[in-house]
C-alpha cells in the first residue's frame, strides 16, 4: 500500500502565546524536524504539511504545503485536507507530537488493509487518538457528509466507515504511550518534553 505521510500544523497556538509548536525544540531538535525525519523513516518519502500559515512554506524548504480546505472548525478540517490532498490513504500526526515512532506509523498504515481508518488507543480524553492516525480513502465522503450535518469532531465521521483499533498492548509495544501521545500546548509541556527525551537519550 503506497502510504503518504500528514504532519497537521493546526490553528492559532493560543496557549504557546501565538509562536508556532512545531518550532520549538525538543533535546536541541525542532519537533517539526523530528517528525519529518520519522516519516521518512516509516514510509521513505517526506510528509505533507498541512499549514495555514503564510510563512509556513519556508519552515522547512523542500516538504509540500497545503492549507486547510475551509478555516475555523477545528482539528478535523486538518484530516481532511490531508486526506484529498495526499491523497489518502494517509497517515496523520499533529505536529505538536515530537515522540511518535516511525513503526508506530507503519502498524497504523497496515491496519488500512482491513479498515477506513485506524486509531490508537490511548489515555487521552477520547480514549483514543484520531490526530496521530491513519486514514483511507473512504474517510474523504465520510468527513464531507458528517461536516455536510454540521459534525466537526475529529471523531465525529467514524459511524459512516470501518474503523480499526490499535490496542494498548500493541501500542505499548512501540514505547510508552504517555509518551509517544505526549503534546507541547504550553511552555511546562515543552520543558516536560525536553525532560522526557533527556530520559529516553540517558536510557539509549
Amino acid at each position: 500500500m503506497d502510504v503518504r505521510g500528514a504532519i497537521l500544523a493546526g490553528g492559532p497556538a493560543t496557549r504557546f502565546e501565538g509562536r508556532p509548536k512545531g518550532l520549538e525544540l525538543v533535546g536541541g531538535v525542532r519537533i517539526l524536524d523530528r517528525l519529518v525525519a520519522t516519516f521518512e523513516a516509516a514510509f521513505g518519502a517526506p510528509p505533507l504539511l498541512v499549514a495555514n500559515a503564510p510563512e509556513a512554506s519556508g519552515w522547512r524548504p523542500g516538504l509540500r504545503v497545503v492549507a486547510d480546505i475551509m478555516a475555523g472548525s477545528g482539528p478535523v478540517i486538518g484530516l481532511y485536507s490531508a486526506v484529498l490532498a495526499a491523497p489518502a490513504p494517509v497517515v496523520c500526526v499533529a505536529w505538536d507530537m515530537p515522540f511518535v515512532t516511525a513503526p508506530l506509523l507503519r502498524a497504523l498504515a497496515q491496519e488500512l488493509s482491513g479498515a477506513d481508518a485506524c486509531l490508537p488507543e490511548s489515555g487521552g480524553p477520547r480514549g483514543l487518538e484520531p490526530l496521530c492516525a491513519a486514514y483511507g480513502p473512504a474517510a474523504g465522503p465520510a468527513i464531507a457528509a458528517a461536516l455536510a450535518a454540521g459534525d466537526f469532531r475529529a471523531v465525529g465521521f467514524h459511524d459512516r466507515i470501518k474503523v480499526g483499533i490499535l490496542s494498548s498492548e500493541r501500542v505499548r509495544t512501540f514505547g510508552d504511550p504517555a509518551a509517544l501521545f505526549f503534546n507541547v500546548n504550553t511552555a511546562d509541556d515543552l520543558a516536560e518534553a525536553d525532560r522526557l527525551w533527556r530520559t529516553h537519550a540517558s536510557s539509549r
